[in-house]
């Protein structure tokens, strides 16, 4: 009988690369299901739950990404102000047309990621993303991803 052994990543073992994907016509859910992937290191082959494995992900034309069906008219976001009644609401196409539309991705990305966790902080804070096509990550050689020719859902024309 023969056995083997799982070999678990140490947090010094590991290299995190740095990733750039236009989102650009990329589908909102989709887009983020493959960084939330990629932001915990699910994608690596020695990935391990309790250590830190993931890239870098950096979004660029975050504010060009795009809805399936009605959901940018019937999506609601909920926020709480902290007083008495404080219950405030937006719509997504509303929050996209705004002063900071790449939080419609951060969000969906977020909410991808494990919850209540020091280490899903963590994971998070290698997110970057921008509304316009420039980031200032240069120095750091990122690879480009282009995510919309995996398959054809994942970007919506118009």
């Amino acid at each position: 009988m023969r056995t083997t052994v799982t070999r678990a990543a140490q947090p010094a073992e590991v290299t995190h690369s740095w990733i750039v994907i236009d989102a650009d016509g990329a589908v909102v859910g989709r887009l983020a299901s493959f960084v939330a992937l990629h932001l915990r290191g699910k994608h690596r082959p020695d990935f391990t739950p309790n250590v830190d494995c993931g890239d870098h992900v950096v979004i660029i034309n975050a504010e060009k990404i795009r809805f399936t069906g009605r959901k940018a008219e019937q999506k609601v976001y909920i926020h709480h102000t902290g007083f008495p009644g404080g219950i405030k609401e937006r719509r997504a196409d509303k929050v996209l047309a705004g002063r900071h539309p790449e939080r419609v991705l951060e969000k969906a990305v977020e909410r991808m990621m494990p919850k209540e966790s020091p280490l899903a902080r963590k994971q998070l804070g290698k997110l970057r993303v921008y509304a316009g096509g420039e980031h200032p990550h240069v120095a750091q050689q990122p690879v480009t991803v282009d995510f919309k020719s995996f398959n054809p859902k994942n970007s919506r024309v118009g």
